[in-house]
Order: C-alpha cells, then structure tokens, then sequence
C-alpha cells in the first residue's frame, strides 16, 4: 500500500455525532500506553501525525484519518488507564461501545495488546465487545521489538490462548495475532495486506 495523502478529517468527543462516512473504515483500539499512535503513525508513514495526549489515559476522542482519500483509519480512545475515574472509563466505553455498533462503514476491528505480558481483563472485554458488534478481531501484539526473536512466537501463542481462556465470545470465531515492532515496522505489510483485502473485496476474481 502506498500513502500518498493523510488528513485528520474529523474528531469526535464524547457529545459530537459520528459522522457519516462513505469509505472503508477500520478501527484501531487498545489500552492507553499500548502503542497504539506509534503503529497507526507507521502505517500512514509518518512519524508523528497520530494525536498523542501528553497524559495517557486523557484522550476521550475518536479521530478519524483518511488516507488515499480510499480509507479511514480511526482511532479509539484508550482504555484502562489506572488513575482514569470511574466516569471518564464510563465514557470511553460508551463511545467505543457506540462507535462499534453505529458506524455503518466499519469494516474491521484491530485490538492492540502488549506482546510482552498476557492480555489485561479490559482487553479480554474488548474483545467480547468487538464480537458482539459482529467483527472478528485481528489481534495486534505491539512492541515486539522489545522481545528477542526466539519468543514472538511464544508469546503470541500465550496471547491467543490467554483470550480463549478467558473470552466469552473466542469460540464464536478464529483470529489472528499479529506481532509489530515500532522500530523494524515488522508486521506492517501483514496489517497493509488485510487492509487492502478489504478494499478490493468485491472486484471479480483474474
């Protein structure tokens, strides 16, 4: 995939109307620190157009990038962030929870966890959320670049069986798990490629 044009389109807060898109759409969520800006900056190619909120845990908004003028990349508000109150994880689960189930041209859900340690309860949560919303989730595991070669696999391998064991909705569908470094952008062509499958879904077959 090659990204010719970015533009952060539109923002949304917890009151504003989702707007009403004609592109692909394809969401990004996961837990504040995740990594989560560092891997959609990598796939517009860019080194820091993604919003980061010097405070994590403080970004209530879903912002929405349209790339090629073709898609929209959206960014979730992260969760679970510890000191977060109970009113702010209120809302960041409404407007997730809202987006998921409103948004007429979302095509794919992708979860960021943390390849380092097993998935958190909120991750697990998103999840059942995600399937519940009729996505199948494709699983990203970040900051692979932290581990050494020889224990992606296992600790993919612990993700995937981790959200089995404790999701409601694993057995309803079968997912990937991806590992991604934010140095190499190891596991990028895999998310451009899942991307573009999308995009050319309907074209007749050569």
């Amino acid at each position: 995939m090659i990204i010719k044009t970015v533009n952060l389109e539109t923002v949304c807060g917890i009151t504003s109307k989702l707007p009403e898109n004609t592109k692909p759409e394809f969401a990004f969520a996961g837990k504040s620190n995740v990594g989560k800006s560092t891997l959609i900056n990598a796939l517009m190619n860019r080194k820091s157009y993604a919003r980061t909120s010097a405070t994590p845990g403080k970004t209530q908004t879903i912002n929405y990038y349209n790339i090629n003028d073709e898609l929209y990349l959206v960014d979730l508000p992260g969760y679970g962030y510890a000191t977060a109150g109970v009113k702010v994880k209120q809302q960041w689960g409404k407007m997730i929870e809202n987006y998921l189930h409103s948004s007429k041209m979302l095509e794919a859900v992708f979860l960021l966890v943390d390849a380092r340690h097993e998935p958190s309860d909120n991750d697990v949560m998103m999840f059942d959320w995600v399937v519940a919303a009729g996505f199948t989730p494709y699983i990203i595991a970040t900051k692979s670049d932290k581990l050494k070669r020889s224990q992606i696999a296992k600790q993919t391998a612990m993700i995937r069986r981790t959200i089995k064991e404790k999701s409601r909705a694993s057995h309803e569908v079968s997912f990937e798990v991806i590992p991604f470094s934010g140095l190499s952008k190891a596991g990028r062509e895999d998310i451009y490629n899942i991307l573009e499958g999308f995009l050319h879904k309907d074209e007749p077959m050569v």
